[in-house]
């Protein structure tokens, strides 16, 4: 499945900065006062925009998935194997050849395209019919630990990310994992992309436990602690069971209920992994995989 390739370039990366600092902004807790509305109206029409154009380059082959469920559900999980980046020779080089200033390297890619997946969740099943959002909100509660600080996923990642000193500054971070992040949280944070978003998170569980599986994998070979590899050892494993409940009871009532929102789905699935795609392209030219 080919997908046309995001437009590069120096004015790719201001233009990702620029959605990145609208999305912090956006998301991030302040009283009114911090606020300023000035150069908002223009940051949300530019996000508009790169959505749109991301929408318009996997149109013909979302409008090509089936719209009723169980049909859909199969298209679908096919994604799995020869969905945009599947089966990337990446991930196995990581596992077995990476050095440790790659992996640091790569992570640090990672993280800055990593946007939260509890958040994205919680802004995701706003609105939601009952089934699906009781399965929204079991993932979410999995993502927070279920209730406890110590199993949520998010610090999980954190320490990690603070053990290897990954935090690099957003001019060194490619457009292309800011362009991931900017996309999840675009779809997530607009109620008319509401049925794409939950596309692009299923999409995630749906093909994630290989990846996570194989970076586990290098990281213990290069003698990273357990509990820092834990991020990616649980989500190898906790993703393979949220994706067959994600798949069940959130995509196959939302279709049952309205076909329509099929296609939206199979956008939104589609605009993550052509991301995804893009990323490992440019992770494995840096990186001189061959």
């Amino acid at each position: 499945m080919n997908m046309v390739a995001h437009p590069g370039g120096e004015a790719a990366h201001r233009l990702q900065c620029r959605l990145a600092a609208l999305n912090a902004r956006r998301l991030t807790p302040v009283l009114p006062e911090a606020e300023s509305a000035d150069d908002l109206a223009c940051l949300l029409a530019e996000e508009r925009d790169f959505l749109e154009a991301s929408r318009g380059r996997v149109s013909a082959a979302a409008g090509g998935a089936p719209t009723e469920a169980r049909h859909f559900l199969q298209w679908f999980e096919e994604l799995s194997l020869s969905g945009p980046g599947q089966n990337d020779r990446l991930f196995a080089w990581l596992a077995t050849e990476c050095s440790l200033a790659g992996m640091r390297w790569f992570l640090a890619q990672e993280v800055a395209g990593e946007a939260g997946f509890d958040d994205l969740i919680a802004l995701t099943l706003v609105g939601m019919p009952v089934r699906p959002k009781l399965a929204l909100a079991a993932n979410f509660w999995d993502e927070m630990g279920r209730g406890g600080a110590r199993g949520m996923h998010g610090p999980m990642l954190g320490a990690l990310a603070t053990h290897l000193d990954l935090h690099l500054p957003v001019e060194a971070l490619l457009w292309q994992s800011l362009a991931l992040a900017n996309t999840m949280a675009g779809l997530a944070s607009a109620r008319h992309y509401a049925f794409q978003s939950v596309g692009a998170l299923g999409a995630i569980e749906l093909t994630a436990p290989g990846r996570a599986a194989q970076v586990e994998a290098g990281l213990r070979r290069l003698g990273v602690s357990g509990k820092f590899r834990h991020y990616f050892a649980l989500h190898a494993v906790l993703d393979v069971k949220h994706s067959a409940a994600w798949n069940a009871e959130v995509i196959v009532p939302l279709i049952e209920e309205d076909p329509r929102r099929a296609t939206a789905i199979a956008e939104g699935a589609l605009m993550r992994l052509e991301c995804g795609a893009a990323c490992f392209s440019c992770y494995r030219r840096h990186l001189g995989v061959s």
